[in-house]
């Protein structure tokens, strides 16, 4: 008879375990009430402080709430079983049905706009269990910050829609949206054997136009070669959601993730979270990808020479830690002419990225101009000759 496996350490048996199952917690609200007036806090990154809009009052945040520090977490440990209850949470989320994102909402909103795709969503709200965040990054550009540097880039656009930048600028309040990401460390050993290629010349003689010419033509000398290179990868940048390209996502790079905060609910009061999309391994895939790419460099760099080819990389990881952070975004989805278009402004260097609109008259206008120019400037030259 098959022996029962014991069950994992700090797992509960018996008739309690579904009691526990049944008491875990409700899905969390990140609302914080004024103590003065009951209208909702706004965390304010200049203040440092939770603020009202609507009377003024500010309160602190309880640094009892705040974790001591960014702990990285284990990854082979998450993805061997299930975190702790300790490690995870859960929040009230609705569902585009049009772009697939999940955004938190209090528990008394059932219908909205999606943010990322200006669908109306009409939905029972659902739950998402999620680790936990470990760090956030606060807002640093404010709300009219982000409307001045969309409008600046909707400027400088050529054969943008004129109607586009006039709907856009018409006071539309833009979303702060915290984006989901994981970051990964990683301790890499590499051992690679390929060929270093040093290039020498060699004189030829050829005929041209009935005369005879030399020349030096290169010429590539290979060597077989190997060796090892190790790295330390720190906080590798993935993102965890696929609610916007990710076209857009990269290039609202750099972050400085130096200035994480230890994560606390307070920070998220007044903005939106997204719940991430992209599960612990899938981004660890995406994270060796990039490791790999850098690892790449690193060998061509060790082999050295003028040319290099790699034959064989073998790498081990070790001391493989993890952590899940939310960035800020600022978020506009317009809806012009039957069309979406969305902007991402980077929330903490008020970088912009968004979707190109383009205005058929406009460059009819600029074709036209272009062939009378054209034109113009070929009479002058035959005038002239």
């Amino acid at each position: 008879m098959a022996e029962t496996p014991p069950p994992p350490p700090g797992a509960e048996v018996g008739p309690d375990a579904d009691e526990a199952q049944s008491a875990a917690p409700p899905p969390r609200d990140h609302r914080f009430p004024c103590e003065r007036c009951g209208a909702d806090y706004r965390f304010d990154p200049q203040a440092g402080a939770l603020v009202c809009d609507h009377c003024g009052h500010s309160r602190a945040i309880e640094r009892g709430t705040l974790t001591p520090a960014i702990r990285e977490q284990d990854l082979r440990q998450a993805l061997a079983r299930d975190p702790g209850a300790e490690e995870m949470e859960e929040t009230r989320v609705l569902a585009c049905p049009n772009c697939g994102a999940q955004v938190e909402f209090s528990a008394d909103i059932h219908a909205a706009e999606c943010p990322f795709c200006a669908t109306p969503v009409v939905t029972d709200t659902g739950a998402h269990r999620h680790i936990k965040p470990r760090g956030v990054l606060p807002f640093q550009v404010t709300e009219p910050e982000a409307h001045r540097a969309m409008d600046e880039w909707l400027g400088r656009l050529w054969f943008a829609p004129g109607g586009l930048r006039q709907f856009a600028r018409k006071g539309r309040r833009m979303q702060g949206i915290y984006t989901p990401y994981w970051t990964f460390d990683a301790q890499t050993a590499s051992d690679y054997s390929g060929e270093r290629g040093t290039i020498y010349y060699v004189t030829r003689t050829v005929i041209r136009d009935g005369k005879r010419e030399t020349r030096q033509v290169p010429r590539i000398r290979w060597h077989r070669v190997s060796g090892r290179v190790a790295r330390f990868f720190d906080d590798v940048l993935v993102l965890a959601s696929r609610s916007l390209p990710k076209t857009y996502t990269d290039n609202l790079l750099p972050w400085d993730l130096t200035r994480l905060e230890p994560y606390a609910p307070e920070y998220l009061a007044g903005y939106r979270a997204e719940a991430y999309q992209l599960e612990l391994e899938e981004g660890f895939a995406e994270a060796r990808v990039i490791m790999d790419r850098q690892i790449e460099r690193d060998v061509k760099f060790d082999i050295g020479g003028d040319r290099q080819r790699i034959h064989r990389i073998d790498t081990a990881l070790s001391e493989v830690t993890f952590k899940h952070v939310l960035l800020p975004v600022w978020l506009a989805a317009y809806k012009y002419r039957g069309e979406t278009y969305r902007f991402v402004v980077n929330g903490q260097t008020g970088r912009v990225q968004g979707e190109r609109p383009w205005s058929a008259w406009k460059i009819a206008l600029a074709v036209i101009a272009g062939a009378l120019l054209a034109a113009g400037l070929g009479y002058l030259v035959a005038q002239n000759q």
